[in-house]
């Protein structure tokens, strides 16, 4: 299961022939922290703020293997962009707060019933999926029912 501990992040990235660098360190400090996801702009500041020379790029370039190694969960939002979060589960899901930004995951799904069926009706090969709930945090709901009141 993967973590966002340097240790483990280490051994895995010296696996595939990768380096923990100082600017991938400070990405995962960033997401590691982070109590909801966050866009590739917003770790860039974050991360600008203790590490003054990182550049954007290196931060997609950190995001981009995180995520492909599985330590981090791609985000879509509703505006058609993507954020990130850390992926606590090998396979994993998404729910997210619309107000606030908050993402909790979860592992349990059971869509092999529907993946075999949509396999069946069109042909497809389905090798992964992803699920993301939108919806209001508990906190988020608690607050628009005090405005109500």
């Amino acid at each position: 299961m993967p973590t966002l501990e340097p240790t483990t992040l280490r051994a895995s990235l010296k696996q595939n022939r990768r380096k923990l660098t100082r600017a991938r360190q400070a990405v995962l400090d960033i997401l590691a922290t982070a109590d909801r996801h966050l866009t590739p702009a917003e770790i860039y500041r974050r991360a600008k703020a203790t590490h003054p020379h990182l550049g954007l790029t290196t931060v997609y370039r950190t995001l981009d293997l995180l995520a492909e190694l599985g330590y981090i969960q791609r985000v879509h939002t509703s505006d058609g962009c993507h954020s990130y979060a850390p992926s606590a589960h090998t396979h994993g899901h998404q729910l997210i707060c619309a107000v606030c930004g908050r993402t909790e995951e979860f592992s349990d799904c059971d869509l092999a019933k529907l993946i075999q069926t949509l396999q069946r009706k069109t042909g497809f090969e389905i090798n992964v999926h992803m699920l993301e709930l939108v919806g209001r945090c508990p906190s988020c709901q608690t607050k628009r029912g005090a405005r109500r009141k």
